[in-house]
């Protein structure tokens, strides 16, 4: 499964789509959502998300196993040094290991301030390099202090992220390099908008490749897409979320047809955010789609 996954990452079509648990004990309601739109006869794999922006959400790992099992398809299931010291990500590491849950997506995470838990205090042992490092430790049947294993763990692949956008691009491509240097192999963007920033960042793909020379797995870029439908959060992602440019020109159309109202607001942003979608696909289909659970936006994108 995972090894045709990597083998479509490097040569082929790689579509992954984002779902997000919950606030609930139960994440059935979005698998069968996601059955009911037939959404799995669209992409490649899935990915789940650990607690975004310090929310309390549904374990990300039992979600991963969930679709995985439900789908029969990969799952990249996001793990944050926030909420784990090196022993939780161990652990978590190995009982994912053995049903199988082996595409790993390392993030730092967001900061524990911003909890909807009160006093929530963030671990943040070192950033995600920790843990890309002690993927590399286990692939190599050893714990992160250098102890043999009792079985060698069954291969796990590890994915990173990084910004789209930075006004300094070199930022950008060191920032890739380290994820490179500590073993990533796929490195998935913040939201793109334009097809000019989305060549720049494969550009610095393989220079960063380049840079990391032989002794280290070359990364594949995923292009992260996130559709826009609405004015406000347009406003948004440009004015608040750093590493991300939205363009003059999606935020003047949108501002146009919010004049008109909310259907037409929906319209000129479904239409940008799908041509950008088949634009970016015809010339580097590697895609993460994030819809923040919106599957029929989803799906309408994806057909």
């Amino acid at each position: 499964m995972f090894d045709k996954l990597l083998d479509k990452l490097k040569n082929g079509t790689y579509i992954t789509l984002e779902t997000t648990p919950g606030h609930s004990p139960v994440f059935s309601p979005i698998i069968d959502k996601i059955q009911m739109l037939e959404l799995d006869k669209y992409v490649d794999a899935f990915s789940t998300t650990d607690n975004p922006l310090a929310k309390l959400k549904y374990n990300a790992l039992f979600a991963a196993k969930m679709l995985q099992e439900r789908f029969n398809k990969p799952v990249l299931a996001t793990m944050s040094m926030r909420d784990r010291n090196k022993i939780a990500l161990q652990s978590d590491l190995l009982g994912a290991n053995e049903v199988d849950i082996r595409a790993i997506l390392a993030l730092t995470g967001d900061p524990a301030t911003i909890s909807d838990q009160p006093h929530t205090k963030g671990v943040f042992e070192s950033d995600s390099s920790m843990l890309l490092d002690i993927i590399s430790c286990f692939n190599s049947g050893i714990n992160y202090a250098g102890k043999p294993l009792a079985q060698k763990p069954k291969e796990i692949f590890p994915f990173a992220v990084v910004n789209a956008y930075a006004k300094n691009p070199k930022i950008l491509q060191k920032k890739m390099q380290k994820k490179i240097k500590h073993g990533a192999c796929g490195i998935i963007t913040q939201p793109v908008y334009d097809l000019e920033n989305a060549k720049r960042l494969i550009e610095l793909k393989e220079a960063a490749n380049k840079e990391c020379c032989s002794e280290h797995r070359e990364a594949e870029l995923i292009l992260g897409i996130f559709p826009i439908t609405k004015l406000r959060t347009a406003q948004f992602l440009a004015a608040h979320v750093p590493g991300i440019n939205v363009p003059n020109n999606w935020l003047e159309s949108l501002r146009n047809a919010n004049e008109k109202g909310a259907e037409e607001e929906y319209k000129v942003g479904f239409e940008l955010s799908k041509k950008l979608f088949d634009d970016i696909k015809a010339f580097h289909p590697k895609i993460h789609l994030m819809t923040a659970n919106q599957f029929q936006i989803a799906k309408d994108i994806l057909i």
